[in-house]
């Protein structure tokens, strides 16, 4: 009956109609299959007393869903096929199981806001850099933003393997330099007369080796022109996954890079 009403109050005429359906504060235990609403996205069945969510089993679409303030102890195969989910209340209920609970939450790749707070689960000490961590498309954690340093707390204490080697990747290359190339902040002094370079003097030409005059001019011209190493590294915390690249809509800011040059 209170479904009944909320479509005359709204003037949905097929079901194909209902985008959003209110239903809160009705004192509600136990609600029919929601399947018939193929296209509802948003759901309010907040302040009741439901303990089973079945009635959702069908319901694809859903882009928000307020289930808090409910008498709720398990989730699990309830709300898993809705990957379509953004924002998901389920404050206040009765949520025990912390690992059981964020399972089922893993394949919503779209979810930003979540809350959890005042369920049992909440009072581990752990609880959330636990969600941070399993859940990383979530922005807003129980009213409260997640911080990047939150995530790396989170990689730290979950996959410590994984943040030590992303820390310690860098990316190494040769760069070619000659008389007077800059090194870093300090400049290759020249020497104090140029060397005479007779024609065929290039390292490595096997057919046409035409000795220096002065050996000294050798062998500086040969460490001069020798090859540098290039090290470039960054802070991989603030590398952006994939997926978070599709959820931001604005543009990234540059990374600041680490690049380390010597002899």
């Amino acid at each position: 009956q209170a479904i009944e009403n909320q479509l005359k109050i709204c003037g949905y005429r097929t079901n194909v109609d209902v985008v959003a359906l209110y239903l809160a504060r009705q004192g509600l235990g136990s609600i029919p299959s929601l399947s018939r609403f193929s296209r509802l996205r948003t759901l309010w069945i907040n302040n009741n007393k439901i303990n089973d969510l079945t009635f959702l089993i069908k319901n694809y679409y859903l882009t928000e869903l307020y289930l808090n303030n409910n008498e709720l102890t398990d989730i699990s195969g309830a709300l898993k096929h809705l990957c379509s989910l953004q924002i998901l209340f389920l404050h206040n209920n009765n949520l025990k199981k912390l690992g059981k609970t964020v399972k089922e939450l893993k394949g919503m790749i779209s979810l930003k806001t979540l809350n959890l707070f005042q369920n049992p689960l909440a009072y581990d000490p752990d609880y959330r850099l636990y969600v941070i961590y399993f859940l990383p498309s979530v922005q807003l954690l129980d009213r409260k933003l997640v911080t990047q340093r939150e995530r790396e707390s989170a990689l730290h204490l979950y996959n410590p393997k994984k943040a030590w080697v992303m820390q310690s990747i860098a990316f190494g290359k040769r760069v070619d330099a000659s008389l007077g190339t800059t090194v870093g902040s300090s400049r290759c002094t020249p020497p104090a007369r140029r060397p005479i370079m007779p024609s065929g003097h290039e390292f490595g030409n096997n057919t046409n080796k035409v000795p220096f005059e002065d050996p000294e001019d050798a062998v500086l011209v040969r460490a001069m022109t020798r090859s540098l190493m290039q090290f470039s590294s960054v802070d991989w915390n603030k590398v952006a996954t994939c997926q978070e690249r599709r959820l931001k809509n604005e543009a990234e800011e540059p990374l600041e890079k680490l690049t380390v040059q010597f002899r």
